[in-house]
């Protein structure tokens, strides 16, 4: 090939619309499109089958999308990152190659791995151009009076609601379709994404799989169905498992189908693009985008977070419990607590659980049970399809206790009375505990409370609630 070419490298972020790299990419010249898949380190990483399945369908839209551009892709199975800069400097030599483009992740063994890719394109005189892309505003450009980084989120929310004030972010424009390149890739073995992705639905223990679509498209049709029809209640409607009142994005945001800002404008469209609040359910969406934020930014920040390290220095040596016996019972929910046996059914059927379900669960682990955040933590990453290590990290830290803004150590969720709030009438407990389904509403919630005895094909309460939650306490101030 003559003509040196651009080359956009995709990782987390299988779009072709509002995407940074991408954009500066076709701006600078004839663009080459570049996934590496790397099972490996996704091993490594606990990343659950169910949400690499799931990239590796969007994959094959993406691919399509490329296609469609004239942007050729190349696909790369380097199992393991530590040898993907050995990679990178045989492929620019060989597609003459011009710069690398990419959108930054904020993971230390992402960082280190682009750094060293850096770092060998450079003795190439070849640079690797990393573009923010995955939050609102630039990692480090959120800082407090002292040029520090925020570790409470309150305060983190109140500089964010000051840019916001200012301008939105805008989405980046679609890129135009560019004139075919020739290439010659007999050097590269081209994997065929169907053979992988067959590897991995073996590997699927959910059943409900085939229900999250992928597409661009999609995506996007759930995102204006959310804030169309869902969005006045969201506020209440997001706290009732039973109730599809969330907006069910978070895969979708993980893996890059959809980008943020286009979460942001779709979210202030009839304000025409001002930030202008004018419901509470608009404010509390826009909150909860904000925490996937602060999540972000404290992982960039606070590299220990990557390392199974807690945020708060003061929890380090608490003395936490080694049973395995009740972590596998509340893995496979046979704890005898409805609400935390229907969640962690939900998250084996399907990949997901509801977001007040995700946080009485791990409080349940981490408190009642007193066992280690991280082992629910690697659980809900082997488990989840939309496993993502910031905000993963951030809402198990926060429910332990351990981490930025946590919840003080001596408030502990009690299960029973959340499921009685929040699932009053039992629905979402009786979809996912079917043998409790014939008890009345106020029974459901802890079936064995009265002393006559019941004939059910369910366990009893693996613990007495009130007895560990001061036990976990003890824990806590003992430390």
């Amino acid at each position: 090939m003559s003509h040196p070419s651009q080359l956009i490298w995709f990782r987390q972020d299988l779009r072709i619309h509002d995407h940074a790299a991408l954009w500066h990419a076709t701006q600078a010249g004839p663009t080459i499109a570049l996934v590496i898949l790397s099972p490996a380190q996704w091993q490594q990483h606990d990343d659950a089958a169910i949400k690499i399945e799931f990239y590796l369908r969007q994959l094959q839209q993406l691919k399509q999308q490329l296609a469609d551009l004239n942007i050729p892709l190349l696909i790369q199975t380097i199992p393991l990152w530590k040898d993907i800069p050995d990679f990178f400097s045989h492929l620019i030599q060989q597609l003459n190659i011009e710069n690398v483009y990419a959108n930054i992740e904020l993971g230390i063994n992402e960082l280190k791995r682009d750094q060293t890719v850096q770092q060998q394109l450079n003795q190439h005189k070849k640079q690797l151009i990393l573009l923010h892309d995955r939050t609102l505003f630039p990692v480090a450009s959120i800082r407090n009076q002292s040029n520090s980084p925020y570790r409470v989120f309150g305060a983190f929310k109140k500089t964010c609601y000051q840019r916001l004030q200012h301008a939105l972010p805008q989405c980046y424009p679609s890129p135009s379709k560019q004139q075919p390149l020739l290439l010659d890739l007999p050097c590269f073995q081209q994997n065929d994404i169907q053979e992988l992705q067959r590897d991995y639905i073996k590997q699927i223990q959910q059943t409900n799989f085939s229900e999250w679509h992928v597409g661009e498209a999609y995506a996007l049709a759930l995102l204006d169905q959310f804030i169309d029809e869902r969005l006045t209640d969201y506020k209440t409607a997001r706290d009732l498992p039973a109730v599809s009142g969330t907006s069910h994005l978070s895969a979708y945001l993980n893996i890059g189908i959809i980008s943020v800002r286009q979460c942001l404008q779709a979210l202030f469209r009839q304000q025409q693009g001002h930030f202008e609040i004018q419901s509470e359910g608009q404010q509390t969406w826009l909150d909860e985008l904000l925490w996937r934020e602060f999540y972000q930014h404290i992982l960039f920040d606070f590299p220990k977070v990557s390392k199974h390290q807690p945020f708060q220095t003061t929890t380090e040596n608490i003395c936490w419990r080694d049973d395995p016996i009740a972590l596998h019972q509340w893995q496979q929910g046979q704890t005898g607590i409805p609400i935390i046996d229907a969640g962690m059914r939900q998250l084996l059927a399907t990949g997901w659980m509801h977001n007040r379900v995700r946080m009485i669960c791990a409080m349940f682990l981490s408190k009642n049970l007193l066992i280690d955040w991280r082992k629910g933590e690697q659980w809900f990453m082997q488990n989840l399809i939309d496993g993502d290590l910031a905000a993963n990290n951030g809402g198990w830290q926060w429910c332990a206790s351990t981490g930025t803004d946590a919840v003080p150590y001596f408030r502990v969720f009690n299960p029973t009375t959340q499921s009685q709030k929040f699932d009053p009438e039992g629905e979402y407990i009786r979809k996912w505990v079917p043998e409790l389904a014939h008890l009345d509403n106020k029974m459901i919630h802890e079936p064995y409370a009265k002393n006559q005895p019941l004939a059910l094909d369910y366990p009893e309460p693996m613990i007495d609630l009130k007895a560990s939650r001061l036990r976990a306490i003890e824990a806590f101030k003992s430390n």
